[in-house]
């Protein structure tokens, strides 16, 4: 019939990447040594480096202990997608630290477009559910921010008032690397 049959005994398991070995035993929390301050996430003692190779080291004790208990929780593969705060923590201190003009200038361009003021005219379903998980967001950025944002019915781009992106910009401007990461 000119069609090519599926290979016998193959599974996606078959070409997948070897995950890395659990090399650990004991995943905890350090004072992080010199000018660093905060808590250092450790494996055995030893302090978890970033992607980056700059030390894992966490603002508040609640952060490193969630994240210890992330290393802790790992079996024999280590699975990084079942260690989401690692990987926040990874992005706040490789990508976000030292570029947080640059991250707040994104968030804000982001809020001129973002898909919560872009609303479906139907079904029925779509339009409730859209209106109960995001008039919500939008009445939140009215009353803490004083951000007014414009709904529109389908995707053509509405240009949103200047004093709304304005009160986003002013709210993110106290915010460190790790706040910036959450958002």
């Amino acid at each position: 019939n000119g069609t090519a049959s599926p290979a016998k005994g193959l599974s996606r398991e078959t070409f997948a990447t070897p995950r890395p070995r659990r090399f650990y035993k004991e995943a905890g929390i350090a004072a992080a040594g010199g000018d660093a301050g905060g808590l250092s996430v450790t494996l055995d003692g030893r302090t978890v480096k970033t992607p980056g190779k700059k030390q894992l080291v966490m603002p508040t004790r609640a952060l490193a202990d969630a994240i210890a208990a992330e290393w802790q929780s790992q079996g024999a593969e280590i699975l990084a997608e079942t260690m989401p705060l690692m990987r926040l923590a990874n992005t706040a201190i490789d990508g976000v630290a030292g570029n947080e003009a640059a991250v707040r200038e994104d968030i804000v361009a982001f809020c001129g477009s973002d898909l919560v003021c872009y609303r479906a005219g139907s079904p029925e379903g779509l339009v409730a559910a859209q209106c109960a998980q995001w008039d919500p967001v939008l009445a939140w950025a009215r009353q803490s921010l004083g951000a007014e944002f414009l709904t529109a019915e389908g995707i053509m781009h509405v240009a949103q008032p200047q004093q709304a992106v304005d009160a986003v910009a002013r709210a993110l401007k106290p915010l460190d690397a790790w706040h910036l990461t959450a958002l």
